[in-house]
Formats: structure tokens, C-alpha cells, sequence
């Protein structure tokens, strides 16, 4: 058997894909994987990094919605999709499994031509172009949230990695916050504007800081590695204020934190619900929209709390924020909603509707 997975550019589409790919390798050693991608994706590194085969497509961006661009898009397709073709079979690929992203759109295209069974996992709220023009072709249709508009649609969470899929934060936490040179038994809140940063959530934190450290609170701040570390004097007998440039084990940091301020990207909602890991969601000013809609279900339950990032004060973090981490039966509230929320399983439920898809297939 044969994956071809279609999902690059981003994190946000490269990691769910990747997820997906470590799940079919531990129900069978021998399925061959090959991941679609371009030039300029962050795929040319992570996917190598995993031990996955890359195929290179060239890339042709497609507009976030319905613009008179649109109708250049099937001439500048033809060249992507005859290559996706001929990955397709070169790798006698039995299923095609389409993320989003650049290459999901030619690799959609290519299956249908070549009768190859597709399956479409949305991660946001919001579906793109590419997955919208997908589902209408695909044997099964994945989403990460219970209310996606996709029709056909089957609710299962996004696929995540194992080290956060698994992780038991209350067991972990001592040895995360030892890692960070964090108090043991402090409250901590962690901040991060996700993998480069957020510079107005960055400038807020610093502001707030001495506040919360008065108040007993600890912080680790992930600024990005493309900003400047803030100086930082911690006071004997303060609790510590950690700025730290990148994290590359994210399942520590949520493991030594018990609350997050952050954005409200899918991967983000997704890994902080599955950990049970309140937080407050700043959602992105720009775009469709799509990070307040990410965030808005698991709000709704009771995991988090969601502010406009206009609104993000260093009054609000202290009228709003410091209150949940002072109160340990709201921290525990709000970590138990989240939970119930999240979804620790979606690469294997991803997995069996790759099976449905070529069962279905050879029985036609």
C-alpha cells in the first residue's frame, strides 16, 4: 500500500500530514509514504526530518476566496497536476490524502483523473478553496471542528503528534518546569505568538509582567526566534520571568504551564484542547477570520477564554488572565472542559477512513 499525502506550505498543514504518516507506519511498517510539496513550503525540511519521502510540485498559490484571479488558476494548474500525476504513478499510489495548502489542489486533481480515492482533512473552521473543491471529489471528508460547514463531513479532531497526543501533564510537569528553570509548584502562565512570534503579544506580557510576578505568578515566554529577548532581572524571591527565543518540545512547555496566552491557529486550539490546557485565544487580526472560529468551540465549553487582539491589555491579562491562574478550582474547571473537548485520536480515526476510502475503492 501507498499514501500520498498533499499538504504543505505550513506548519498548520505539513504537521497534521506528518501525524497522519506516523500513525500508517505504526499499523504497518511497510506502506510506502510520499508527501507532495514545493520549493518554497516548510516541507522541504520537516517532511526529510520525519523520514518521509518529499516530491516536489511546482507551487500556484490560489486566492482565499472568489476573485476574478480565480479564473487564471485551471491554466496555471495544468503543469502542477501533470506532475502530481506522475507521482501518483510512479508511486502506484492507492490513496491520496489532501491537507490543504498549495499542493492539495493539484493532488486532488490528479486522483480524480487518475481514479486514485481521496480523503480531505480540514483544519480550520473555516474550509479553503482547496479542500471545498476536494470534498466534492473524496471518499471521506475529516474535520477539526463539530460544526464545519463541509458537507459530508466526519468530526475527528486534527492529527497530532505523539509526544502531545500521549502527554500526561500532571506526571510530566515536574520535570518540565526543572527543564525551563521554573518553581515547581508556582502557578505559570505560558505565552507564545506561535512558531516566529507575536510582537503585540509579546509587548503586552513585558508590560504586565512585574504585575503578575507580584501576584505570585511564573512565566515562560516564547518570543519567536526573529525578535529581541527581553532583559529581564528577577528578583530574589520573585517568581521567575522566563523569555526563551523557540521551543522545539512543546510538550513540556504545556506540561510545566497551567494556563497559555496565545493565538488561536487550528494546531494551537487542537493541542491545547487535547491536553486540557486553558488558555486565552488572541485570534489574528488579519485574514477571514478563521483563528476566532478555531477557538470559539472550545471557548464555548468552557476551556478558554478569547479576546480581540485589539483588546489585549495589559489591564485585561490582569482582570481576566490573572484571575483564572490565582484560583485553582477555576484552572481545574477550565483544564477538565478543555479536555472534554479535545481529541487525542484523530490520526488513527484519520487512518481507518484511509482504509474506508481504498476498501471502497477495490470493491468498486
Amino acid at each position: 500500500m501507498h499514501v500520498v499525502l498533499a499538504g504543505g506550505g505550513t506548519a498548520g498543514h505539513i504537521e497534521p500530514a506528518l501525524a497522519l504518516a506516523d500513525a500508517l507506519r505504526r499499523q504497518d511498517p511497510t506502506v510506502g509514504i510520499t508527501a507532495l510539496g514545493t520549493e518554497r513550503g516548510l516541507e522541504t525540511r520537516l517532511v526529510p526530518e520525519r523520514g518521509y519521502e518529499l516530491a516536489l510540485i511546482p507551487a500556484v498559490p490560489l486566492p482565499r476566496k472568489p476573485t476574478p484571479e480565480l479564473i487564471t488558476v485551471p491554466g496555471r494548474l495544468r503543469g502542477t497536476i501533470k506532475a502530481a500525476e506522475q507521482v501518483l504513478e510512479r508511486t502506484k499510489a492507492d490513496c491520496v490524502v489532501g491537507f490543504g495548502g498549495y499542493v492539495a489542489l493539484p493532488g486532488y486533481l490528479a486522483a480524480k483523473r487518475a481514479g486514485v480515492p481521496i480523503v480531505v482533512h480540514e483544519a480550520n473552521a473555516r474550509p479553503g478553496l482547496a479542500n471545498k473543491i476536494g470534498s466534492r471529489y473524496a471518499h471521506g471528508v475529516a474535520v477539526s471542528t463539530p460544526d464545519s460547514k463541509l458537507r459530508g463531513a466526519r468530526y475527528i479532531g486534527i492529527p497530532l503528534r505523539r509526544t502531545i497526543a500521549t502527554l500526561d501533564r500532571a506526571r510530566v510537569r515536574p520535570e518540565a518546569r526543572a527543564a525551563f528553570g521554573l518553581d515547581p509548584n508556582l502557578p505559570t502562565l505560558l505565552v507564545s505568538g506561535g512558531s516566529q512570534g507575536a510582537r503585540h503579544l509579546n509587548e503586552v506580557i513585558q508590560r504586565v509582567a512585574p504585575l503578575l510576578q507580584r501576584s505570585g505568578i511564573q512565566i515562560l515566554h516564547v518570543v519567536g526566534p526573529k525578535n529581541e529577548l527581553p532583559h529581564v532581572d528577577n528578583m530574589p524571591g520573585m517568581p521567575p520571568y522566563i523569555p526563551v527565543p523557540y521551543v522545539d518540545r512543546m510538550d513540556l512547555a504545556y506540561a510545566a504551564a497551567d494556563m497559555m496566552l496565545c493565538r488561536a491557529g487550528a494546531m494551537t486550539v487542537a493541542e491545547l484542547s487535547a491536553v486540557g490546557l486553558p488558555a486565552a485565544y488572541v485570534p489574528l487580526p488579519i485574514g477571514n477570520g478563521e483563528q476566532r472560529l478555531n477557538a470559539q468551540p472550545v471557548v464555548n465549553a468552557g476551556g478558554g477564554l478569547l479576546v480581540d487582539d485589539a483588546a489585549l491589555t495589559p489591564e485585561w491579562v490582569q482582570g481576566n488572565v490573572l484571575p483564572v491562574l490565582a484560583d485553582p478550582h477555576r484552572l481545574y474547571e477550565m483544564s477538565r472542559a478543555a479536555a472534554e473537548f479535545g481529541r487525542r485520536d484523530a490520526d488513527d480515526l484519520l487512518v481507518g477512513m484511509v482504509y474506508e476510502a481504498i476498501a471502497a475503492r477495490r470493491g468498486a
